[in-house]
């Protein structure tokens, strides 16, 4: 039987195209659907709708236009932004820093760099999800080449002192006569954290577009002009020869009006996540025998994650599945994974609690009366699922 209600409150996932970036798109599957690298009046109508949505872009993250490069999607940004960058350095060091809790994309990348010959050094956050400052100094070292760490984390949604850190980073590099690039996952962040470019001070940042309702399938990657940085991706000279292949123009397009309009509308969905988001988490935290994960303040404005004590995380959600409520126990691309999440793991939860986490994600469709639907059930399946639980033998 099919619910009759449906919820979403998995964000952090995935979002909705817009409706504008879904229109302004349309055009280039169809009527100027010529290839950007040709010389014909139909390819160049798509090559300046990939310049202005290039420049659209720039103007939201405060950066300059062929600084911008387009990929597949936040994984191949970040893959492409720490081997493009440890390839450029290698002849000066090996060193890498990042941190235990970042996404998959980065920690995955780290690994194979690894066998490469390359020396990681991963940072623990405190409980709460942090990295100071002052970790990262310690951390570098004379072959330090490269430091990765994520702007707001995906599962818990603590936000990182990035410009901080950027800050001790730059400070280090000058003191040792180094060039050290400084590298930011910031999928998680547009409509709900300010990316100004000039202030985070950034070599490198990251976005993926349909975290802020654009298209699935694109990504973006700035690379600050004269970071050292050699292409990953090669074939044609396309992206100003930093990543061959014809480019996605209705992906593109569609990127840059959604991104606007995240920027655009930042401050309005903050708020609006925000009062959700209390809501969601004073509720459930009167429910005996639970956690919130993550910082309690420096969190993303629409993250949610919350242990429960003696309950499987996965009971939760197929529950939540069953009642029209879509959620996560985490990473999207770990879903399918028995194992707990390495975030949680990472910030210190025992593996038990760890598997018992519900991450709710909110977005600017989200409603009073949704959440009042969810803490309506929420209660009630904790009970029920921990009175199933195997008792302790006396």
């Amino acid at each position: 039987m099919e619910p009759t209600k449906f919820v979403y409150m998995d964000h952090a996932a995935t979002t909705p195209v817009h409706p504008d970036a879904l229109e302004a798109m349309l055009p280039y599957f169809s009527q100027l659907y010529g290839n950007p690298s040709s010389l014909y009046t139909l390819a160049q109508d798509g090559a300046k709708a990939l310049d202005d949505a290039r420049q659209r872009i720039a103007d939201v993250l405060g950066c300059r236009g062929n600084e911008i490069i387009f990929t597949s999607g936040g994984t191949e940004s970040d893959n492409t932004a720490l081997r493009g960058a440890a390839s450029a350095l290698k002849h000066t060091g090996n060193h890498i820093i990042t941190q235990t809790t970042e996404h998959h994309a980065i920690l995955h990348a780290c690994e194979e760099l690894e066998k490469s010959g390359f020396d990681i050094t991963y940072l623990s956050p405190d409980k709460t999800g942090l990295i100071t400052p002052n970790q990262v100094e310690q951390a570098i070292t004379e072959k330090t080449i490269l430091v990765t760490i994520m702007m707001a984390n995906n599962e818990i949604g603590t936000v990182q002192p990035i410009s901080e850190i950027a800050d001790v980073i730059k400070e280090k590099s000058s003191k040792l006569s180094r060039n050290i690039v400084m590298h930011t996952d910031a999928v998680q962040a547009p409509g709900l954290l300010d990316i100004n470019l000039r202030e985070l001070q950034v070599d490198m940042l990251s976005l993926s577009a349909h975290k802020f309702y654009g298209p699935k399938g694109v990504g973006v990657l700035y690379v600050r002009r004269h970071t050292p940085f050699l292409p990953q991706q090669l074939g044609g000279s396309q992206e100003r020869n930093r990543r061959g292949g014809t480019e996605n123009v209705p992906g593109a397009v569609g990127t840059s009006i959604a991104l606007e309009i995240a920027s655009r509308e930042r401050e309005a969905s903050v708020e609006h996540c925000l009062r959700l988001r209390n809501k969601l988490i004073d509720s459930m935290l009167k429910i005996p025998g639970t956690h919130l994960n993550g910082h309690p303040t420096e969190r993303l404005a629409n993250n949610v994650n919350i242990s429960f004590d003696q309950v499987e995380g996965e009971s939760i959600l197929l529950n939540l599945d069953f009642s029209g409520i879509a959620a996560s126990s985490g990473s999207a691309c770990t879903a399918a994974s028995l194992e707990p999440s390495h975030v949680l793991v990472g910030i210190g939860l025992q593996a038990q609690m760890a598997q018992g986490s519900l991450r709710l994600t909110l977005g600017r469709g989200n409603t009073d009366e949704e959440i009042d639907y969810v803490l309506s059930l929420i209660p009630k399946m904790v009970e029920r699922l921990r009175s199933m639980a195997p008792q302790p033998l006396p």
